[in-house]
């Protein structure tokens, strides 16, 4: 089952945005909350972030990252209109130390616009918990794998990447939640990705070292499905494009698309263990 919403989009001519669902026959749920790049026309004209450099903080190309996985959830709205990864009242960047510096708007947005952009954040986590419930009441708990891309190239297109010390290939995301509780998911997703291989190597695999798993949609799991839901942020560092031009490596990606797949049914069975 698929559906596509566009909420509370008041901007009639605007682009289209919302988000995307595909229900699938399984408690294991992939997402791509950030991969989307449509902004409304009336925030478009108060905006003036370039899109080059909008689009270097959204995570373009995750929405492939999970196409193997039974239920995908891929939102379109730009992070940069309202950000679902962040809590409601800091949902719409409103200064540049919420948007890594980037002044986001000419002028800011008035409250008509600033209300629609919290109501598409309220539909979507209203929707987020529906289907949630509904996988839990078919299969009694459930994995949400959270995917999101981050920049390691930060200074320039030239210069050098961030120290692979603190820039893992995968990080993952656990602070949110009960982790030993959920030890038996969380050891076997991972283990599975540090068996793969990525141009001849082994894929770096870290947990909790550039990103720990704080975001909104993590913490929203953990906190309405305490006992049956289990949320992994995972952020691949954008070895699998150039974070500058925006320009996809498309062999990676894929590479990057089978390794994830590969755990799906890894974390079914981790799940069914757990009973």
């Amino acid at each position: 089952m698929t559906s596509n919403n566009d909420p509370g989009n008041n901007d009639p001519g605007g682009s289209p945005a919302g988000w995307t669902i595909k229900l699938g026959e399984s408690p294991i749920v992939g997402t791509a909350i950030h991969s989307g790049t449509d902004v409304g026309r009336a925030c478009r004209s108060l905006m003036c972030l370039s899109d080059p450099d909008r689009r270097r903080e959204e995570d373009p190309f995750t929405e492939r990252f999970i196409a193997d996985f039974p239920t995908q959830i891929i939102v379109h709205r730009s992070r940069f209109q309202v950000d679902l990864n962040r809590a409601r009242d800091a949902a719409v960047y409103r200064s540049p130390d919420q948007s890594w510096g980037l002044k986001v708007w000419r002028e800011q947005p008035d409250e008509d616009i600033v209300t629609e952009s919290l109501s598409f954040h309220d539909a979507f986590y209203s929707e987020l918990n529906r289907v949630l419930a509904g996988i839990e009441k078919r299969h009694g708990r459930f994995v949400l794998i959270d995917v999101h891309s981050y920049n390691h190239r930060r200074d320039g297109r030239e210069a050098m990447p961030t120290s692979r010390d603190v820039a893992p290939d995968i990080n993952i995301g656990t602070s949110s939640m009960d982790r030993e509780r959920w030890a038996p998911v969380v050891d076997a997703f991972i283990e599975t990705l540090r068996g793969q291989r990525l141009n001849g190597e082994p894929i770096d695999v870290r947990e909790n070292v550039s990103f720990q798993g704080k975001g909104e949609q993590t913490r929203f799991v953990h906190a309405n499905f305490p006992e049956t839901g289990c949320a992994i942020a995972v952020e691949f560092k954008k070895i699998f494009m150039n974070e500058w031009s925006g320009e996809p490596d498309w062999g990676t990606i894929e590479r990057l698309r089978a390794m994830l797949a590969f755990t799906v049914p890894v974390l079914e069975s981790a799940l069914r263990a757990m009973r």
